[in-house]
């Protein structure tokens, strides 16, 4: 009797599996968003994809964290994770759509610059911006999912390094001290100098320097990221 051989089974180059991986894999992308509150420099926002594989130790919410801490950790998660887009509104579209709507913006494009498609996006807090994909919002998200964590992490270090320049530009308002949000010296300095081309229009504190100095009184200075 002849022994009988196996034939093997037919596989799809590797080409194809990669392009199909997305649809087998379960991805789920967190989001966050840092400088709702402030009142000057652009709201930021992060997407997230983190890799099973490579597990990150430590990720809470950013608030949480110390600065040094946010960025050892901001470093791991751009090696580490598989994918990941750091977005932004602009004082403009603050001032021009509101806070609210600016902010879903920024997460929309954030979202939507991964370079893999999640199949779900955990939102931190209570509303959702569109997207083309599942979304579910979770309250108090940046400090129960490590996903939005991460995000919190990306976004708040990126906007502290953009008020960072700032100050450089614009010494007089402490941005490297309050990050924008209205502190006492903050306000004291808006109503001594008057507001910058980086403050939000549409913040009562900026719009009533606006009232008493009538023009932004200092020049706009370079992109910041």
């Amino acid at each position: 009797m002849k022994p009988r051989t196996r034939t093997p089974k037919a596989t799809l180059p590797q080409m194809a599996l990669d392009l199909f991986a997305d649809v087998a894999t379960d991805l789920t992308c967190g989001v966050d968003e840092v400088g709702r509150g402030p009142l000057a420099g652009p709201v930021v926002t992060a997407a997230v994809i983190l890799d099973p594989a490579r597990p990150i130790k430590g990720l809470a919410d950013s608030k949480k964290l110390t600065a040094q801490r946010r960025e050892a950790l901001y470093e791991e998660i751009v090696e580490r994770s598989l994918a990941y887009c750091i977005a932004e509104a602009s004082v403009a579209e603050i001032d021009s759509l509101n806070i609210l709507h600016a902010t879903m913006l920024a997460m929309q494009r954030a979202v939507n610059g991964l370079s893999r498609v999640p199949t779900l996006a955990l939102i931190d807090g209570n509303r959702c911006p569109m997207l083309p994909m599942r979304a579910e919002a979770i309250i108090k998200g940046d400090d129960k999912v490590p996903a939005i964590s991460a995000a919190s992490i990306l976004a708040k270090v990126t906007r502290d390094r953009q008020l960072v320049a700032l100050h450089e530009a614009f010494p007089q308002y402490g941005f490297d001290e309050h990050v924008g949000y209205g502190t006492p010296r903050h306000l004291a300095a808006l109503r001594l100098h008057g507001p910058s081309p980086h403050h939000r229009q549409s913040f009562a504190p900026v719009r009533e320097a606006f009232a008493l100095f009538g023009a932004i009184t200092v020049a706009r200075v370079g992109h910041l990221s």
